[in-house]
Order: structure tokens, then sequence, then C-alpha cells
């Protein structure tokens, strides 16, 4: 089989031989590019791919038709909504994800977002840069909160465990599943969870069910009190009732890891200049540990489709 990866796994070459030898050693070949968003690029590079490997570039039909001994696509990713589906469905090929390498990761962001929020860390560190006080910007804490979270899959069970541990209370939206209550989460109608949260962290994937989900109307259910996490996917939420509702002091802050397209950003992003926001680059998944683990489902899904057992299977 020809093994192609369209971009780095941002792991060691030590850690990386480490998997591409034995597959070297079985009579495979493995070929590794820099990430490119040139589509002729893309088609030239994985034109005889008979597997190729990829984290969040865009991987559009044009590419995956061009592919013609496509059999596999190991997507080194949570989400797979930057892959054409329709394309991958028509070449006949399997795609599998790396669902679980970045519960930990992204749930600490979430979580460290919500502190920052909170105690007002963007505010306070330029006041003491400046040589000035915290006047005026006494913060909150964690303890005590109601959280909402709106996907529940893995990563949301860890966010909420996290809250929990600070003393938080766990609600989260009934709308995707049909969950029953635990000791640790209760779920609601999305309404009445926006209504009751302090907080609000997005944790569910792109579909047509959760784009724009968080838009002008359901911004207004929440409290002006309260702050939102998005470290799910861009397109969850509307960018621009978002950041309009945060300058109009209809809700008090936002965390923003995630956007319509993938950083760099152009600089007139109205999120960019909304009040009491932080933004952050598409980082919440990247860790030295959660790379390390990606890398191990990577390879780990070839190996268990190579021997006809597919596993994290997307289609």
């Amino acid at each position: 089989m020809n093994i192609v990866m369209l971009e780095s796994l941002a792991v060691s070459e030590e850690i990386l031989n480490s998997y591409v030898k034995p597959l070297e050693g079985a009579g495979h070949t493995f070929r590794a590019y820099e990430k490119s968003s040139d589509v002729e690029v893309l088609k030239e590079e994985s034109r005889d791919a008979d597997i190729l490997i990829l984290a969040n570039m865009p991987l559009k039909q044009e590419v995956i038709r061009n592919c013609s001994h496509l059999k596999f696509i190991d997507v080194a990713f949570t989400g797979v909504d930057h892959v054409d589906l329709n394309a991958v469905k028509e070449m006949g090929a399997a795609l599998s994800n790396a669902s679980g390498y970045s519960n930990e990761s992204v749930a600490e962001l979430t979580l460290g977002m919500m502190l920052s929020l909170l105690r007002n860390v963007p505010q306070v560190d330029a006041r003491c840069r400046e040589g000035k006080t915290k006047d005026g910007l006494v913060g909150f804490e964690l303890k005590g909160k109601t959280v909402g979270i709106i996907g529940t899959g893995a990563i949301g069970q860890r966010t909420a465990q996290l809250c929990s541990a600070f003393g938080c209370k766990v609600i989260a939206y009934n709308g995707f599943s049909k969950k029953e209550n635990s000791e640790l989460i209760t779920y609601l109608p999305l309404k009445e969870m926006l209504e009751q949260a302090d907080i609000v962290a997005l944790h569910c994937p792109l579909t047509e069910q959760s784009r724009h989900l968080i838009n002008e109307e359901t911004i207004g259910y929440m409290k002006k009190s309260a702050i939102l996490i998005n470290a799910a996917r861009g397109p969850v939420v509307d960018s621009d009732a978002l950041a309009k509702a945060l300058n109009d002091g209809r809700i008090a802050g936002a965390g923003i890891d995630v956007f319509e397209v993938e950083p760099p950003l152009q600089t007139d992003h109205p999120l960019l200049h909304a009040k009491n926001t932080i933004v952050t680059p598409h980082v919440a998944f990247a860790t030295k540990e959660s790379m390390e683990i990606r890398a191990e489902i990577v390879f780990r899904n070839i190996d268990q489709w190579l021997k006809g057992e597919q596993i994290n299977k997307i289609l």
C-alpha cells in the first residue's frame, strides 16, 4: 500500500519512525509532505495513494477524486467536516478519525478560559504591566457556578468532570441525543439550559443541526453575566451575532478557540475586536501529550484497517 501523509502529526521523528518502520518492513511505502493549501500540489502528492493521512487541513473533492487508488482516509482529528465526505463515498473509500486523543487537552483549555474570564486575567495582566492596580476588576469564583454544556461526548463529559471538581452544577442540552440524567449532568431543553447557565461550553460536532446553534435568538436566552466558551467548531456560533452581543453587554465574555475558517484570520474578524473576549488560534487540542496520543491512534487505525478490522469508523 502507498501511504501518504499530507501534513505533520507534530511528533518527533523518533516517534514517527517507530510507527512507520514496521509498515515499511511489511512492504508498504510511506511519504510525508508539508501542509499545503494548493489543490494542484495536493493532487500531485496524493494521486497514487492507497491511504491518506491528514489532520485538520481541508481535503476537497478535486483532490479526493484524483486519487484513483484511494481506499482509506485516516483523519488525525476528531471532527471530519473539513473532508468532502460525499467525494469519499463516491470513491468507495473508508474513513476513520482519531476520536479521544484530545479529551484532556480541550477540556483543560476550556477550564482555563473559564477561569481567565471570571478572574479578568487579560485585563489585570495589562493593568499590572502598565503599573496600575486591579481597581474595578474584582473577579468571580468558578465554584458554585452553573455550567451548561452543549455536546456531552468524551470531551464534554471530561469538561463536566473538571467543572464538578471545582464545585459547579453541570447541566446540558438534550437535543443531540437522548442521554439520561446522571449524578454528574442534568439534561434540559436548549432555552432552559441557556437561561440557567452562568457559563456555556460548546463541545458538539458541526452538523446541520448544530450550525449557528448559538445565534442572536439563542444568545438572547443567556444571562447578561454569562460567558460562552467555544472549543467545538467555529460555525456552531454566529460570529457576528456573538460579537454584537459582547459589545452591547448582552453577555459578559467569551473564550473562542475555533472560527469559520482555520487561522490565520483576517484582522477585521469581528470576534478579534469584541469586548472581554479571549481568542486562541485553534490550539485546544494541541499539547505534547495529545499529539503523541493522536499519532498512536492514527497508526493503530491503519494497522487495524489493514487487518480488515476498521476502528474509529466514520465511513
